[in-house]
């Protein structure tokens, strides 16, 4: 069974991601004050200040699970789970109005893309036939 487009279309928004991480942790490493430390805080949850190992790592972490999604790992499908339950702290300490709304549509976008993920037939159908196939 193929890949559904969903899945790889999901991978390739986490690599985005994760390149997206690992540029802004290269520029601070290579040539410190041309970003800002807070460019990656929508991917960083909080540890954006932790400066660009930090960014470096958590990129990684992002580009690894666009890995899994792609090679159909189980685990990679419940990692959507950790970026949910990591915007809970960010909209519980938001103020009233557009950042909670803000915060309120990443959450309600990746809760989608989690559900997608686990609960869609053809997802479902294709990471079962990848198990059974190793």
């Amino acid at each position: 069974m193929q890949r559904p487009l969903g899945v790889s279309v999901i991978a390739i928004l986490f690599f985005l991601a994760g390149a997206y991480l690992w540029a802004i942790g290269i520029l601070m490493l290579f040539v410190p004050g041309t970003v800002s430390m807070m460019s990656g805080s929508q991917f960083m949850y909080g540890s954006e200040l932790a400066g660009p190992y930090m960014a470096l790592l958590v990129g990684s972490g992002w580009a690894l699970v666009g890995w899994g999604l792609l090679r159909l790992h189980h685990w990679a499908r419940w990692a959507m789970v950790l970026a949910v339950v990591s915007l809970v702290p960010q909209i519980s300490m938001a103020e009233l109005g557009v950042p909670v709304i803000w915060y309120g549509l990443h959450i309600a976008l990746r809760v989608a893309v989690g559900w997608y993920l686990a609960q869609a037939p053809a997802v479902v159908d294709a990471f079962s036939a990848k198990q059974k196939n190793t």
